[in-house]
């Protein structure tokens, strides 16, 4: 017979769960719409991040994990460590791995497992999303040069001073923790550390070109016979009739405008250097691939034949499909089912990183996920609306609260005068908070700024959202609380919000 004083708990979850399915609104179309969004982000997701971004974000983690000696990893990033070497490094090495806020999460997750302090590992969480070159180039070029240059100082800034403020707060543990790593014994070295550095090298080269992204200005030629050169400000990540367009060269230059994408004859990337390497980054990727098997074989005593073997059927799929659109996940799947085959029938450290690489994947993937699929319901995927209005979003990072008294039907009296004055602040502030828990994928922040722009946002909101949001999204939280716990990842949000907040208000006030 059940206890009935211990099986409480059990039986009001289980009311909880009937009362709401019982009351589910599945005849509102805005909570349908918003379960719709919520399962079209997360195709989204699947296709554009899983397979490029985050597998080889896990294989790298999971190597620093095993082929990374702490004592290494503590000397250069551990909290007794050089604070110039150790945050410099931290705050610059978004600009080379050049990824979105969830693929640094198995990176973050990695160094912080091997002892690395909580200062350069907040400084690195922060930056290694936050300072893209791409991103702060096309930024510039779209919104302002001003907004660009305030960004890339404004995200390696943040990044030293939310390392260092995460490092105070928490001196108590850190201080604690760097006693701890004194009394450790000096570990064996199996290989110099030059090794190591090419090893990962080949591994963060696959990441990066693998991940190139393309480029944004295009010449066109329509089906009516006109000719110009344009940069796509919306329309062109997602699927979508038209695309919102910018004049980048002739007497139109600065002008905005919708095209129709029916009416697109050719469209060509404008010739350049990011262009090249955009257009061979696939043989690029495989060339660092080439190395890392070589690497295999020569340093860590994989069987040649192996590698050989695993080799050949990304190759051969490589050689006969189509290097576009989908086609690509093909032959990288391939090539990364033929590394973790290899992996598991090895012996002693091709294991381990395997085992490791597995154990971060079980750690990091359900919960990318559950967020994933959250931020969709809630906000929807750019140009189109989730749970929560649009209009809601648009009229409450006005550049004045005129749309938000309007609509809120409350203008007039001590009221509208309270709103008028804290209005900068709670823009904002605003901005930040619905940056830190929107989903960017790499490049996307800039034509969804661009169209809140063009919706009224002022431009301290602007640089708020921009300094907040690719560092941060609802699914890369639920990752920082399981590996930091919940309290330290509440500090860094809340860093990270407070200071985007305070730039985009001095910034909004100067410009």
């Amino acid at each position: 017979m059940a206890d009935w004083r211990s099986q409480w708990k059990k039986l009001l979850v289980l009311a909880g769960v009937f009362a709401l399915f019982f009351w589910l609104p599945v005849d509102w179309p805005r909570f349908t719409g918003g379960l719709t969004e919520a399962l079209h982000l997360a195709r989204w997701y699947a296709r554009e991040h899983v397979l490029l971004c985050l597998v080889p974000a896990f294989f790298i983690a999971g190597a620093i994990g095993v082929f990374i000696s702490q004592a290494s990893v503590m000397k250069y990033l551990g909290a007794r460590a050089n604070k110039v070497l150790a945050y410099g490094v931290a705050a610059v090495s978004g600009s080379i791995l050049a990824v979105c806020s969830c693929t640094v999460l198995p990176l973050f997750a990695g160094i912080w497992r091997m002892g690395a302090g909580l200062g350069p590992a907040s400084a690195f969480l922060y930056s290694g999303p936050a300072i893209n070159v791409l991103a702060i180039i096309l930024t510039a070029r779209i919104l302002g040069l001003e907004i660009g240059i305030a960004r890339a100082v404004g995200a390696i800034g943040f990044s030293i001073v939310i390392g260092l403020a995460m490092h105070f707060i928490y001196r108590r543990e850190e201080i604690a923790k760097a006693n701890g790593q004194l009394a450790m014994p000096e570990p064996e070295v199996s290989r110099p550390l030059w090794k190591n550095a090419v090893f990962f090298a080949a591994m963060i080269g696959v990441l990066v070109f693998a991940n190139w992204g393309a480029p944004n200005d295009f010449e066109f030629a329509t089906k009516d016979g006109r000719h110009f050169q344009a940069a796509i400000l919306r329309g062109g990540e997602f699927d979508s009739p038209t695309l919102t367009l910018k004049h980048t060269a002739g007497e139109q230059s600065g002008i905005e405008f919708q095209f129709d994408k029916s009416q697109i004859d050719v469209m060509a990337p404008v010739a350049g250097v990011w262009t090249n390497i955009w257009q061979h980054k696939w043989i690029v990727a495989a060339a660092f691939a080439a190395g890392l098997g070589l690497i295999l074989v020569l340093w860590l005593g994989i069987a040649w034949w192996k590698i050989l073997l695993a080799a050949v059927a990304p190759a051969v799929l490589a050689l006969l499909l189509p290097m576009g659109g989908l086609w690509v996940l093909v032959p990288f799947t391939a090539a990364v089912a033929g590394l973790a085959v290899v992996l598991a029938t090895s012996k002693g450290e091709g294991e381990q990183w395997l085992d490791s690489t597995w154990t971060f994947a079980l750690q990091i993937l359900p919960l990318l996920l559950i967020g994933v699929l959250v931020a969709g319901f809630l906000l929807g995927r750019p140009d189109h609306e989730g749970f929560i209005p649009s209009k809601y979003v648009e009229m409450l990072v006005g550049d004045r609260p005129d749309a938000f008294l309007t609509i809120s039907g409350w203008g007039g009296g001590a009221f509208e005068s309270l709103v008028r004055a804290i209005w900068p602040l709670w823009t904002n502030f605003f901005a930040s908070i619905f940056g830190a828990f929107m989903y960017f994928a790499t490049l996307t922040e800039v034509p969804i700024l661009q169209g809140l722009i063009g919706a009224g946002m002022g431009k301290g909101p602007a640089l708020a959202l921009l300094l907040a949001g690719p560092a941060l999204s609802l699914p890369s939280m639920l990752v920082i609380a399981g590996i930091l716990g919940v309290r330290k990842t509440i500090v860094f949000v809340t860093l990270v919000v407070v200071m985007a907040t305070i730039s985009g208000l001095i910034y909004g006030t100067l410009f």
